[in-house]
């Protein structure tokens, strides 16, 4: 499946560009680069922990940036002793640069992070604003409570009562 093709879903949705735009990324990502290794986990309902395998990667030499729904992971190897100096018999290990782009769903939040024994742990949790929860709205009875009350303003049953 080389091409995706959004149109019959913009017809009837509105404000849904991104998601072309994300599909698109999702597409080119998976045919680039694979370096370094990762996994994502899902830990709870609302939780998650991106791993990165940077062997050879200090806490000094990595760098992690959440900007715009978009989490970047990127590292640069310490130098190390010139080439000439070092005789590999076998080099598996490859300690070359990367940068690796993650789009976050709304409303995900990077916890922190931490690297132990080569692997780098980026926890992830969902945290939807209360404004934007549902909220259970209560129902009234009579024409009283159709109008909206006003801070600092008497209703008339209080009008009446004074």
């Amino acid at each position: 499946m080389t091409n995706f093709d959004a149109t019959p879903l913009f017809r009837s949705a509105i404000g849904f560009d991104r998601l072309s735009r994300l599909v698109d990324s999702a597409r080119a990502a998976s045919e680039g680069q694979s370096y370094p290794p990762y996994n994502i986990e899902r830990t709870g309902e609302d939780s998650y922990v991106l791993t990165m395998a940077v062997a050879g990667f200090g806490e000094e030499d990595l760098d992690i940036t959440a900007q715009d729904n978009v989490l970047t992971v990127s590292g640069k190897a310490a130098p190390q002793a010139p080439e000439q100096e070092r005789r590999y018999l076998h080099r598996g290990i490859a300690g070359r640069a990367f940068e690796r782009r993650f789009v976050l769903a709304d409303h995900i939040q990077v916890q922190g992070a931490d690297l132990t024994n080569g692997l780098l742990h980026v926890s992830l949790k969902r945290e939807v604003p209360e404004a934007l929860k549902p909220r259970r709205i209560a129902i009234g009875n009579g024409p009283a409570s159709q109008r909206p009350a006003i801070e600092g303003q008497a209703t008339e049953s209080q009008s009446i009562a004074a």
